[in-house]
């Protein structure tokens, strides 16, 4: 039976789509209410081996409902070494973050994080409908901690460097820490070398075997 034939993955995709409980129900009462209409964003896939767990969607992803659809994308795409095809077949790759819509930006300009109402309502169910999922792209420090546990260490770059530890591991699904691809982390790549030299071309390689 096709994926989109499954009566509860459909259930579950219209419960998330409906989902408004950041803006009619949130968690640090009224003041805190996302000031826009949520725009919930998630592929959900009974099929995908990999599991892309970001933060939040940000506005270009917002507008267009698709996850991705900026510059970090581009850059992760480059990371992964695959193209827009094969990065948004849900047969290849399930794209969820941590929180499914986008939370504002703060005083800086900057994305806010993940709306803290998101993750305790949907994620472990979502993460059940997916049992096929065997890597984790943990991408920033939120998605890392939801997926390691208590275990994660509290600097993104801490956790990353460890990568060994997550991915390797006698455990389902094997957990890739990632820093995020925004452009702002440019820098952090530039005193990371060791990211690029030795995380990516296990990350290629990976990719390429779950995508084959």
């Amino acid at each position: 039976m096709p994926e989109d034939d499954l009566p509860d993955l459909e259930r579950l995709r219209a419960d998330i789509a409906a989902c408004r409980i950041c803006r009619d129900n949130p968690l640090r009462g009224v003041d805190d209410r996302l000031p826009h209409e949520p725009r919930p964003v998630a592929v959900i896939s009974t099929t995908a081996r990999i599991l892309i767990a970001g933060q939040a969607p940000g506005l270009r992803v917002h507008e267009s409902g698709l996850p991705f659809n900026d510059a970090s994308g581009d850059r992760l795409r480059q990371w992964l070494g695959v193209d827009r095809e094969t990065f948004y077949d849900p047969a290849k790759f399930a794209i969820v973050p941590m929180g499914f819509c986008f939370p504002g930006y703060d005083a800086h300009g900057s994305d806010l994080p993940p709306r803290r109402e998101c993750a305790p309502l949907w994620r472990q169910r979502v993460m059940d409908r997916m049992p096929q999922v065997e890597l984790v792209l943990a991408i920033g420090h939120y998605a890392q901690r939801w997926h390691i546990g208590s275990a994660c260490p509290k600097s993104m770059t801490e956790t990353v460097k460890d990568w060994r530890r997550y991915a390797l591991r006698n455990a389902d699904p094997a957990i890739l820490p990632l820093p995020h691809p925004s452009w702002r982390n440019t820098g952090w790549l530039k005193r990371n070398p060791w990211f690029e030299a030795d995380v990516l071309p296990f990350l290629r390689e990976r990719v390429l075997t779950l995508t084959a």
